[in-house]
């Protein structure tokens, strides 16, 4: 079920869409880097790391300032079109 918690700006959505597009082509990458290039492949773990912390962050970070209803097992998710928050349960 998904119920509209809150909206953000414009530019909190283009934070979060350009974190998500970040992480999204690194997974890409992980899956078809192979493991010969051990320097190659610790960079982009490491860039994931960051990028998936940054990610975390910045939910947490709006959640808090907007105080949107959350509840035990539940997840946010943004529609990046119209700038609505949504709760999944």
């Amino acid at each position: 079920m998904k119920k509209l918690v809150g909206k953000v700006t414009t530019e909190e959505r283009d934070v979060i869409l350009s974190l998500y597009e970040r992480r999204n082509g690194l997974n890409e990458l992980a899956k078809i880097l192979t493991t010969d290039n051990d320097v190659m492949y610790e960079k982009i773990v490491k860039d994931l790391g960051e990028t998936s912390k940054k990610f975390q962050d910045w939910w947490s970070s709006m959640s808090s300032k907007y105080e949107w209803e959350s509840i035990k097992n539940g997840n946010w998710e943004i529609n990046f079109d119209t700038c609505e928050i949504y709760l999944n349960s």
